[in-house]
């Protein structure tokens, strides 16, 4: 595969035995360490997923990793339909590469097999640099996803107002509520929850294939330190959260909201009970198809959200999208 007129470098798919090269080379374009830790968030985020292991790209120069490239597979009901798709993350050049075509010649690559392997579509939230690259080959802008936010008190404003940074990775840890995988320990209970909302129901739009296993799953990572509370124990309502640092402030980060038919007095009471027991400057959720429940949207914030149709499906419009934190959260 010819990368540009100054590069050539070949394809394959990536094999176990690349993992430390891949972890230096993610270190130079996502700051990850070829370390302990990073290797067993790698592990979780792209090999234990309920939805299959992530499909994975190496470039090679003279048998030289240069290049990286995964797709997390991902699941959504679409109007009560699975579908198949993957979400586009992970990727890194070597410096000595970048410019030569090695990310483009990647994705083009993994499409074409993706598409034959029965993927829908694509879809992700790039930053404002790496945008125009994945338009440039393909991906259509479906549209930016609302934010909205809730101060914890008056007073926390001001630190409000400074936290215009991008959050903390890792989150401020916290003893409020329970370690969130412990509230999805009754299977049983938690599929019955999730058949009281509405949009389990078909014609709900499109939406992640929530189970007991991909919560499970989705919130097991310990070092992330996702919390669950609940009401009456998870069949009452629960929500996911973390704490995460930005700039003067301490976010409280809901991920996941489950309730009983969608109820918005239990949403409001369950989000309140966040903010208090947490001491959060604020928090903040995804998702202009929720409940308000005192939250207001922050307007012109949010990532913006893309996605690459493989032709097997048409796209939902922009409005059928209905995403939360939890799918989007960047990690």
């Amino acid at each position: 595969m010819t990368g540009s007129s100054v590069a050539e470098f070949d394809v394959r798919r990536y094999e176990p035995t690349d993992e430390a090269v891949v972890l230096e080379l993610l270190g130079s374009s996502l700051g990850w360490h070829p370390d302990a830790l990073h290797a067993r968030l790698f592990a979780w985020k792209h090999h234990e997923s309920p939805f299959g292991a992530s499909p994975a790209w190496v470039a090679t120069v003279a048998d030289r990793v240069v290049g990286f490239r995964t797709f997390m597979r991902w699941e959504f009901l679409v109007d009560g339909r699975v579908v198949t798709a993957v979400r586009a993350v992970d990727t890194a050049t070597h410096p000595d590469h970048r410019g030569q075509g090695v990310f483009a010649g990647l994705t083009r690559h993994a499409l074409d097999v993706l598409r034959d392997d029965g993927v829908a579509f694509v879809f992700n939230t790039p930053n404002e640099r790496s945008r125009p690259g994945y338009l440039a080959m393909g991906w259509q802008p479906v549209r930016r996803l609302a934010v909205l936010a809730r101060p914890g008190s008056l007073r926390a404003l001001g630190r409000i107002a400074r936290a215009r940074t991008a959050a903390d990775k890792w989150s401020v840890p916290s003893t409020v509520g329970v370690p969130a995988v412990e509230a999805f320990t009754d299977a049983g209970a938690v599929a019955a929850l999730l058949e009281t909302r509405p949009e389990s129901g078909p014609r709900a739009g499109l939406r992640t294939n929530r189970s007991a296993a991909y919560l499970t799953w989705r919130y097991g990572f310990e070092p992330l330190g996702y919390r669950a509370l609940t009401i009456d124990g998870p069949g009452g309502g629960l929500a996911v959260f973390r704490l995460r640092r930005r700039g003067p402030a301490v976010e409280a980060a809901v991920c996941e909201e489950l309730v009983p038919g969608g109820d918005p007095s239990v949403t409001r009471r369950l989000l309140r009970q966040v903010l208090k027991a947490t001491g959060a400057d604020y928090a903040v959720r995804l998702g202009d198809h929720l409940p308000r429940a005192g939250f207001v949207p922050l307007v012109g914030r949010g990532p913006i959200l893309v996605c690459r149709d493989l032709g097997l499906m048409t796209i939902p419009d922009p409005g059928r999208w209905h995403l939360g934190l939890g799918d989007v959260e960047l990690f």
